[in-house]
């Protein structure tokens, strides 16, 4: 989808905006499959990036829609939370100027074409610190044809991180969705995801960014 349309859909409630963290992070969190400081590229309205900060995890949230940045920094202040929030893009992650040690993905990386993946995975590169983690939550191709976004194989995700990455588990998960009548319906029990996790093998001799 376009930016401006995303900015549309936040007019109302888009289908992913859950009242709540994804059921898939929760998991992995409370597993201890995501240590550390944590980047949630599109962040939306911000409830992954703050379940982690309620968990003790700094936490960061980059989203290119500035009312869903609003209505996170919002809910920031009423959870008494501490989590930045800022207006960035996904495609140019290393002007962020710093390092983390895992970044999570909610249904970004299905949105992009093969170059936007692209640069996406390099920018990964320049965020995520040597053996840090990207968890990333996308449509599965196992989800019936239709409306909603590009439904993704596992091949793609392994060749997408064919250099410098190993893709440690693809498992299968359900997106969780808010969808009325008037909206896109998938199957039951919500759309059919992967839900994959990659390690960033970068050399550890690698100079920290500063800030990092």
């Amino acid at each position: 989808m376009s930016r401006e349309r995303f900015d549309g859909m936040y007019q109302g409630q888009p289908p992913w905006d859950i009242p709540g963290p994804q059921p898939a992070f929760i998991e992995l969190e409370q597993s201890g499959a995501i240590v550390g400081s944590v980047l949630d590229v599109g962040c939306g309205t911000g409830e992954n990036a703050l379940f982690l900060a309620s968990r003790g995890h700094e936490t960061w949230g980059i989203d290119v829609v500035p009312v869903a940045l609003e209505r996170a920094r919002a809910k920031a202040r009423e959870r008494g939370l501490e989590a930045r929030f800022e207006v960035a893009d996904a495609l140019h992650l290393e002007a962020l100027g710093r390092r983390f040690d895992a970044v999570i993905d909610c249904g970004l990386f299905h949105t992009f074409d093969d170059d936007q993946r692209s640069a996406l995975v390099e920018g990964l590169g320049h965020v995520l610190r040597p053996g840090g983690a990207y968890h990333l939550l996308c449509f599965s191709d196992r989800e019936p044809p239709g409306e909603g976004p590009r439904r993704v194989t596992q091949q793609e995700i392994h060749d997408a991180f064919r250099d410098g990455w190993e893709v440690r588990s693809i498992r299968e998960v359900r997106f969780q969705t808010v969808l009325g009548p008037d909206q896109p319906q998938f199957s039951p029990g919500g759309p059919v995801a992967w839900l994959a996790t990659i390690v960033h093998e970068g050399d550890e001799r690698q100079s920290e960014t500063p800030g990092a």
